[in-house]
């Protein structure tokens, strides 16, 4: 009796912890270390830095496709904008399609029914411009470039929308395409009613382009339009006196820029993150109440992904874009807390419309049970009714 009761004592105690070393080592088997594919890790949690008013976290506009609504896409070097730039005329579902034909790289965006364009973007204004045009750019020229196209209406409704991304990878990856011989240097870096001079902006090369420059060179152009380019390309730079670096000092100037970058960029109608395309397809459809045909995917594997920089080189980088580092931090914290507040909203709404068929199924049920209770005393009465008549005709026979 003693050892059956020390054998069934030990299976009590074994059997539990050997099921659970079980699930440890399958677990670690489909899910190991560093895996992105196993959904029963915990997520990171979002904790958020800046205060947003409603207002700010809000973004859902009356886009009009029908009528005089354009949206117009910034789009900002090596932040995945080609891609997106892609997906906005061959993969929204609209009851009029752009029109993309084999081996042309423009597309026709029309609304329905008109002969006018609903979106300014690379695949189907082209670089009307300018190459990869700014935002002083475009807000000077985009409604006078629109105008001439169609003549007409100064009621046009303009939604400015961009991408952003990591300043570290966005600058090794446009460290990668210049390496391979890109250039931009058709770009007209308009400002003011006029393009910068050789003095304002130097160049980092002689010759046709800057193949094969190393990333020791490329970081050391003080011209480099790398540098910060996002917040360059964001901001009013009409604000800093444009490209004359003289106009007031490098720190007035630094916070004057990095300041209106974040201006511009919160008042836009939209912006997403290359590191986010899911929440990015997400909020760019709850905003202009547009939908994708096929969803986003999230490609790490990029080039500046596969380049391997010491972390002095790193620091040296992030020194090269503090201003971007700085813009990146506050456009990932409210991109992250807009999604949140989308999510939030469309939850409360699932709940109040869950809570209102709840209601009407009560009401429903309700009114039922008492067609079924009049009904029945209604048969009640004609029973009584009928059975009183056939009595007295008894009596009477």
């Amino acid at each position: 009796d003693n050892l059956m009761t020390i054998f069934v004592t030990a299976l009590v105690i074994l059997v539990p912890i050997l099921a659970v070393l079980f699930v440890m080592i399958g677990y670690q088997y489909i899910c190991p270390a560093g895996s992105n594919s196993c959904h029963l890790r915990t997520r990171d949690k979002f904790t958020p830095r800046f205060n947003f008013s409603e207002r700010d976290l809000l973004r859902r506009v009356d886009f009009d496709i029908r009528g005089d609504d354009v949206i117009v896409f910034l789009h900002i070097q090596k932040t995945g904008g080609t891609t997106f730039g892609r997906h906005l005329v061959r993969n929204i579902r609209l009851e009029k399609p752009c029109d993309c034909r084999a081996g042309q790289k423009r597309c026709t965006c029309h609304r329905p029914g008109k002969e006018e364009s609903w979106l300014f973007s690379r695949f189907s204004t082209g670089w009307s411009c300018g190459l990869h045009a700014d935002w002083t750019e475009l807000t000077s020229c985009v409604p006078a470039v629109m105008g001439r196209k169609e003549a007409k209406k100064n009621g046009r409704n303009f939604y400015y929308i961009t991408l952003l991304r990591d300043p570290v990878s966005r600058y090794l990856s446009e460290w990668k395409h210049v390496q391979r011989g890109a250039t931009w240097k058709t770009s007209l870096h308009m400002c003011d009613g006029r393009a910068p001079t050789q003095d304002e902006l130097p160049a980092c090369y002689s010759g046709d382009d800057w193949s094969g420059v190393t990333l020791r060179e490329f970081m050391d152009c003080p011209s480099n339009l790398a540098n910060n380019r996002q917040v360059r390309m964001l901001a009013d730079l009409s604000l800093v006196g444009c490209y004359n670096l003289s106009f007031m000092s490098e720190s007035e100037r630094s916070h004057i820029l990095l300041s209106s970058a974040k201006t511009n960029l919160r008042n836009m109608a939209f912006f997403g993150l290359t590191e986010f395309q899911r929440k990015t397809q997400y909020l760019f459809e709850r905003t202009f109440r547009l939908r994708f045909i096929s969803a986003f995917t999230q490609i790490n594997s990029t080039r500046a992904a596969g380049v391997d920089v010491d972390e002095d080189v790193r620091r040296r980088i992030d020194a090269l874009n503090f201003l971007d580092v700085q813009l990146y931090e506050y456009a990932k914290d409210l991109f992250l807390q807009r999604f949140q507040f989308a999510r939030q909203q469309e939850r409360q709404r699932e709940r109040l419309r869950r809570r209102q068929e709840r209601r009407r199924l009560r009401e429903q049920r309700a009114f039922l049970y008492q067609r079924r209770q009049e009904g029945g005393e209604a048969e009640e009465e004609d029973a009584t009714a009928t059975t009183e008549d056939y009595t007295s005709q008894v009596v009477r026979w």
